[in-house]
């Protein structure tokens, strides 16, 4: 009878061994698929040491991972350089709550790009890929960005297509031009023309749709509301991202991780991922926050009016920092642009 209640007691430890390594299977295996398929995202290498930023005074910075999220118009897979930057979003994400903050940099923001003087601050990427444009970010506005993603059309549409689209409020003003762009986005990616959006409202757009909704820049509001509908599209895209099941995140890992470039690491992005589920985006904004249009030799900008002022505003919204003072960089540069037109 002993000899018996011990068999059964080895037998119910060994299903009780064979469940724990079935459980252990059960949340390792994803675990290994996701290390596996971020391994396999396109590093950017870069000497960050290159990479410059101005001597300034916030001690609140360093609370803050601060992210450049570049979309560039390449028509083709060529993400680093000789290509301008349709879209400049800083991602500040605060370490400790794990809020998020997305600031639009207006793309023809003026701005000194070094060796190029002064010029649309989206020429910088062209000019000297992601080391120059994270310099420019950093020298003209006392930031110390050191880290980037970069995309193309091409994968913005396909992200959004293995989420299933992103449900988006079109106005009547922006229908015909959304139809628009999408036709060109499907006519640049070769990709099957999308169907014709024909009534305003709440709706689900498709990843060429919702590419063009990105461009459309000729509505009340002009690049400004553009670069809204930028940050729009991204909030909605994480929104569906984190209540969506891990088949369907698998997909959009396959769709992105082949055509994206980043300057970070395996290890870099599975310290980010840990918060993924805690992330909040709490707000959204373009800047320069006080701006004007002016033309400048010949080319239409936007000018922060005073650059030395809104640089105070951003510290203060990215990072809480009271009466921030910027630079003397920064200084330096407000005066030349006020005074070059």
């Amino acid at each position: 009878m002993a000899t018996k209640r011990k068999k059964q007691k080895k037998s119910k430890k060994k299903k009780i061994f064979i469940a724990i390594e079935v459980l252990l299977l059960i949340i390792l295996i994803p675990v290994a698929f996701f290390i596996f398929k971020i391994s396999q995202i396109k590093t950017y290498t870069m000497d960050k040491s290159v990479i410059e930023e101005n001597e300034f005074h916030d001690g609140n910075i360093e609370n803050y991972t601060n992210i450049a999220l570049f979309g560039v118009d390449s028509r083709a897979n060529e993400l680093t350089k000789n290509t301008r930057t349709d879209c400049i979003i800083i991602a500040s994400i605060n370490n400790k709550t794990k809020d998020v903050q997305l600031a639009s940099i207006y793309r023809d923001t003026y701005a000194y790009i070094a060796d190029h003087g002064y010029t649309k601050i989206n020429h910088a990427y062209a000019f000297g890929g992601p080391e120059l444009a994270l310099s420019t970010i950093n020298k003209n506005f006392d930031l110390n960005v050191k880290d980037f993603v970069t995309i193309n059309f091409s994968v913005l549409s396909e992200m959004i297509d293995a989420l299933g689209g992103v449900d988006i409020k079109i106005t009547k003003d922006e229908r015909k031009y959304v139809n628009a762009y999408a036709r060109n986005v499907a006519k640049i990616n070769g990709t099957e023309m999308p169907p014709k959006i024909k009534h305003s409202g709440l709706q689900t757009l498709t990843g060429t749709q919702a590419t063009g909704y990105c461009r459309v820049r000729y509505t009340a509001g002009g690049d400004f509301k553009r670069a809204e509908r930028q940050r729009t599209v991204l909030k909605q895209m994480i929104k569906k991202a984190k209540s969506s099941n891990p088949v369907t995140l698998y997909k959009l890992m396959d769709t992105f991780i082949p055509q994206v470039y980043t300057s970070l690491g395996t290890s870099d992005i599975l310290k980010l991922s840990t918060g993924i589920l805690l992330y909040n985006i709490t707000k959204n904004y373009g800047f320069p926050f006080d701006k004007q249009t002016p033309t400048i030799r010949g080319a239409s900008v936007v000018t922060a009016t005073t650059l030395s002022s809104n640089v105070t505003k951003l510290h203060k919204e990215l990072f809480g920092t009271e009466n921030y003072e910027p630079s003397s960089t920064v200084n330096y540069r407000s005066n030349e642009i006020s005074n070059s037109y």
